[in-house]
């Protein structure tokens, strides 16, 4: 059941973000950033340890994101006014896209993510993955022109998240990572084609949503692996949903990474789609290495500290993962028909 206070700031949460994308002006924009910043804090500190430090973590240095994004709102109000300068207005709307990135956690400012991620619950996990990222996305939106600058962004992200997703044994920064390889899809997405991203977004969040289900009270590799032994069902819905947030074809996930693909190909953006593609490969090979370690391995030991409660949620799991594993198909035939 949750908490009173915490239900006012989770609906002062969602209607910050509101207020924030349907804003006229940028400083519109910038106080629905500070109303979701003080907001979010409550929701995430749970009054332990990891917790705490977390929420520490997570208000400074989005105090220095919306410090940024300030800055150069009211430096770019004030060139204007008199100068009217391209070049500076390039600049000025550089550091305010560098500020929205490390709002939402993106390399290379994702320094702050993995460490936030790692010390919430799966269901502020699932709330930083997935809300949090709505506004400085939008936002984005509003300003992205494809630019050397924006190509970087999108390369850093992809090198990053596959090279620090190898070897992980936490499965909080392993979606954290995963997250920020997805995030460069969704920037290049964006920048082509607006719809594309919405398609990608709402993909990503019904598959993250899922896994965060299925991962109720397991936080590591070795607390996974004899919680998934109980169930054959649930081991074989973990593993597919592993290999459909990556993005392997037969799956719902391949779906959205196929729509960028394509329309950065009709675009001639060979070279950064030949990057991504090859980067995003390594992302795969971490996913199926656990997927198959999870359905191959059986291991009979008990964790002492693992809370164990399947009933509850079994067919709500069983309902979703029958929607993700089918719905590209059914959306293959839709397509065709029309």
């Amino acid at each position: 059941m949750m908490k009173m206070y915490k239900l006012m700031f989770f609906s002062t949460t969602m209607m910050s973000t509101l207020i924030s994308i349907s804003s006229y002006t940028w400083l519109g924009m910038w106080i629905g950033l500070e109303m979701n910043l003080l907001s979010i804090i409550p929701i995430i500190n749970n009054k332990n340890i990891l917790s705490s430090e977390a929420s520490i973590k997570y208000f400074i240095t989005q105090a220095l994101a919306s410090t940024i994004v300030m800055m150069s709102i009211i430096v770019m109000m004030w060139k204007l006014n008199f100068y009217s300068n391209f070049e500076m207005k390039n600049n000025t709307m550089m550091i305010m896209n560098s500020g929205l990135l490390l709002k939402m956690g993106m390399a290379p400012f994702h320094f702050w993510f993995p460490e936030v991620l790692e010390g919430l619950n799966w269901n502020n996990c699932l709330l930083m993955l997935t809300w949090q990222k709505i506004t400085p996305m939008v936002l984005l939106m509003y300003n992205t022109e494809f630019s050397l600058y924006f190509s970087i962004v999108i390369i850093f992200s992809m090198v990053i998240s596959s090279m620090m997703s190898i070897n992980q044994m936490s499965i909080r920064k392993l979606m954290a990572f995963s997250s920020i390889n997805h995030m460069g899809w969704m920037l290049s997405g964006m920048i082509m084609e607006k719809t594309v991203w919405m398609i990608y977004f709402l993909i990503y969040a019904i598959i993250t949503i899922n896994i965060s289900i299925m991962m109720k009270n397991i936080y590591y590799l070795n607390q996974l692996f004899p919680k998934l032994n109980i169930s054959y069902s649930m081991k074989m819905f973990f593993m597919l949903n592993f290999l459909s947030l990556s993005g392997v074809p037969p799956f719902l996930g391949f779906l959205p990474k196929w729509l960028v693909i394509q329309t950065m190909i009709e675009n001639n953006m060979f070279m950064l789609s030949i990057i991504m593609i090859m980067f995003t490969l390594i992302m795969i090979f971490v996913y199926i290495r656990i997927a198959m370690s999870s359905l191959i391995l059986k291991n009979n030991q008990m964790n002492w500290t693992l809370k164990l409660n399947l009933k509850n949620n079994s067919i709500i799991i069983s309902m979703m993962n029958f929607f993700l594993l089918t719905s590209l198909i059914l959306i293959t035939i839709m397509l065709n028909m029309i």
